[in-house]
């Protein structure tokens, strides 16, 4: 690696920083575990892996082969880099070979470029007999017949199967009738709203299925999460087994903690402010980069990326005029000839440091590095290992360093490494039962095929109640034969499947009319207000009007060195308890709740420093949402023998659990919010409220209910582990409180969560 001493002890060479970090995690290496290949693997396909270097499956692969060749549908939950592609790949090869009748394969993937990779693979096997080929929106009209009436293995993703291939099943019934695997690609991206809306699609596909006397099996490959089979089954309607355990091998890895340290710098109400993220991984960069120690740095966007690698570059600069060449900033958009030089100059070692935005998971061949840097928490474990995942790739050493920003849930993870590498507790979520979802789908599957009372068994509980009601309001109409859409428009345009219901705002740059990106109509008061900093692949615009009528965002490129957080104000009202549990003097609920939401003001931050910059009035109109909660209540006699500021301490807890909720619940905490009163006029008590932030729900807030004991020890843990006084954005401040984080009260937080926790499970 150049150094006699490890990268770690480098880091650490400096005694000022001996502090910051917080854990090291040492992973062993670890020897994989072959498998015989199975007998009925066809011998071709053994042939060409064998000239690839493959001579024999791993453990894992075999196993989930096997599940999938007896027609049990499986989901093989592995880690990065263990080859989950091999186990649908046996199967399916063997099934367009077979030769009693050739059997045809869907592969659906969530993007474009992961479908164009897995093609470039089967394509690279020279299996004369596979006809493999892309359906997505690029694909010309001209070459979709050929696809429709040839092709055998057919490699899509949701929208298209929602769109194109589910409304004209006729055109494709010589496909559909043979279909053995429906092969499901990076499963643990099927989430929440988006989430329920691919369960749906994928009930529909089997409901079309049935018609044409097909049942395939599903194949599902998946990050590791806790409760993979469930999640499985929850998404496909069917039973599914799981296939966890890691048979590849790996080289011996050290996972280093690293806290940022408080800063004499002062943000809201005075709290301290910490060092920022990129700031503490620009140095790191440069000091693995000083002795010789090929390094890659994860960060959120493309400014903060190029922010690490100038920090680097400064701190290189005067060490040595030669070193600032051999780092640079990595971003989208980059042409093929640029990226095949950046990664030719990665192979020779003349680029030793690279600062990436994560969003792009790097569309480069770049692995076996010397170690990455993690710019703050990337949201999940299976976000984290993927990128921790590109160092040591080949067996050898490696680093990871994972450096926490100013966050609750980044500070409770840095000092509870057991979250990250003990058992995982992510459990995937979605609600495929959420009424908003599944009434479009009801009608989309009504246009496809005649709906009848035994479809009530497939598409779940809730569909008896959801008919009359679209039937009702003209949506479909009921004949003795059952239910049909009868309308002209086309009813797949009900669903907006990445969306969240309303119509999308469309964000155009205003110099050009080039159309950037859609914004779904539930989040565009808080990401594209007027002086918002919107981020498209790294890049940054300023909103210049948000035209709510008309559904569009002005937008001009600007360079600015803040970020902007919106700040609203919440209402809430019970409309029904669903679930509740008794825990001594208080109660945990849930249920539906209306939630009446106002962005009235955003506020700027220094993107250097953290640094308060000012807030800026917003003249937004309220919008109501209908949604699911969790919630709990303190006994009025609790409450009277407590000598503590009642709102200022809900106020602190409501903050810390929105913050804490993501590690058990895959989703952003932007995803959810929360509300928290001394008095609530539903209950008459005081009650802190954690709300799904989409119509109907998206499972998040009822993770939090039946996790609620974990989560909130671990809300009340983050708040204890932090150093500062009397709260601070690490533990109980919330960049988007629209009442300026006042009230707050650190210490009767943690009165208040004790008292809560004291009957709990």
């Amino acid at each position: 690696m150049g150094a006699q001493r490890s990268p770690l002890d480098r880091l650490l060479a400096d005694p000022t920083r001996r502090d910051r970090i917080t854990h090291v995690e040492r992973v062993p290496a670890r020897a994989g575990r072959r498998a015989p290949w199975p007998s009925w693997s066809p011998p071709l396909l053994v042939e060409r892996l064998a000239a690839a270097g493959i001579d024999a499956p791993w453990e894992h692969q075999a196993a989930a082969a096997e599940h999938a060749r007896a027609g049990r549908s499986v989901i093989i939950a592995t880690g990065t880099a263990s080859g989950k592609s091999l186990a649908y790949l046996l199967p399916a090869v063997e099934a367009v070979y077979d030769e009693d009748r050739e059997g045809t394969i869907l592969y659906l993937s969530p993007t474009k470029a992961l479908a164009a990779d897995q093609l470039r693979t089967l394509r690279g096997l020279r299996l004369t007999r596979i006809r493999a080929a892309t359906y997505d929106g690029d694909t010309p009209r001209e070459d979709r017949t050929w696809v429709r009436q040839h092709a055998n293995y057919v490699l899509t993703n949701p929208d298209m199967l929602h769109r194109s291939i589910l409304p004209s099943h006729a055109r494709w019934s010589s496909f559909l009738r043979r279909l053995r695997y429906v092969v499901i690609d990076e499963a643990h991206g099927y989430r929440g709203v988006f989430g329920s809306h691919v369960a749906q699609i994928l009930r529909r596909l089997r409901r079309v299925c049935a018609r044409y006397h097909a049942a395939p099996t599903f194949v599902l490959a998946s990050a590791t999460t806790s409760e993979p089979a469930t999640t499985a089954s929850r998404l496909t309607g069917l039973d599914v087994v799981a296939v966890a355990d890691d048979a590849s091998p790996r080289g011996p890895a050290t996972f280093a903690l690293w806290e940022p340290p408080l800063t004499d710098l002062r943000g809201e109400r005075g709290a301290p402010v910490r060092r920022t993220a990129t700031a503490e991984a620009g140095d790191l960069l440069a000091d693995l980069v000083v002795e010789g120690v090929q390094t890659l740095a994860f960060v959120r966007s493309r400014r903060g990326a190029e922010s690490v690698a100038l920090g680097a570059k400064r701190a290189l600069s005067d060490v040595s005029p030669e070193l600032p060449g051999q780092v640079a900033a990595y971003r989208a958009g980059y042409l093929p000839e640029e990226r095949r030089a950046l990664e030719a100059a990665l192979r020779a070692r003349d680029l030793v440091g690279l600062a990436s935005t994560n969003a792009l998971e790097l569309g480069v061949d770049v692995s076996g590095l010397d170690a990455v840097i993690v710019c703050g928490w990337p949201g999940t474990r299976a976000s984290l290992w993927q990128q921790a995942g590109r160092a040591g790739r080949s067996g050898q050493a490696s680093l990871s360093v994972l450096v926490a920003r100013d966050d609750p849930l980044d500070t409770f993870l840095v000092h509870h490494p057991e979250a990250i590498f003990g058992t995982p507790v992510e459990a995937t979520v979605l609600d495929p039962d959420n009424p908003y979802v599944l009434e479009p789908h009801l009608c989309s599957a009504a246009s496809e095929l005649p709906l009848t009372e035994a479809d009530a068994e497939l598409f779940g509980p809730a569909t008896a109640d959801l008919l009359p009601d679209l039937v009702r309001r003209g949506f479909l109409r009921r004949r003795p034969a059952g239910w049909y859409w009868t309308r002209r428009d086309k009813a797949v345009e009900l669903a907006d499947i990445r969306g969240a219901g309303g119509a999308p705002v469309q964000v155009v740059e205003s110099g050009t009319g080039r159309l950037l990106g859609t914004v779904d109509e539930a989040s565009a008061h808080t990401t594209v207000h007027e002086g918002a900093v919107y981020v498209h692949q790294g890049e940054s615009f300023i909103v210049q009007t948000l035209d709510l009528d008309d559904s569009v965002a002005l937008v001009e490129p600007a360079d600015p060195d803040h970020s902007t957080t919106a700040r609203d104000v919440t209402d809430i009202a019970i409309v029904e308890r669903l679930r509740s549990s008794a825990w001594g003097e208080a109660t945990l609920s849930f249920g539906t709740v209306d939630v009446t939401r106002q962005v009235v003001a955003y506020q700027m931050r220094r993107l250097q420093t953290g640094e308060m910059l000012g807030e800026k009035p917003l003249d937004l109109p309220p919008r109501t949402l209908r949604t699911r909660a969790v919630w709990w209540t303190l006994s009025a006699e609790e409450t009277e023998r407590l000598d503590l500021d009642l709102p200022g301490s809900a106020h602190a807890a409501e903050h810390a659990s929105i913050g804490l909720l993501p590690l058990f619940a895959t989703c952003d905490r932007w995803d959810i919010g929360g509300v928290s009163t001394a008095l609530h006029p539903d209950t008459g008590l005081l009650t802190v409220f954690v709300y799904d932030g989409h119509e109907g729900g998206a499972g998040f807030a009822e993770r939090g209910y039946a996790d609620a004991a974990t989560w909130l020890r671990a809300t009340r843990d983050a708040i204890a582990s932090c150093e500062c006084a009397t709260g601070c954005p690490s533990c109980i401040q919330s960049p988007k409180c629209g009442n300026g984080n006042d009230p707050l009260d650190k210490e009767g937080a943690l009165v208040l969560l004790d008292v809560l926790l004291k009957s709990a499970p």
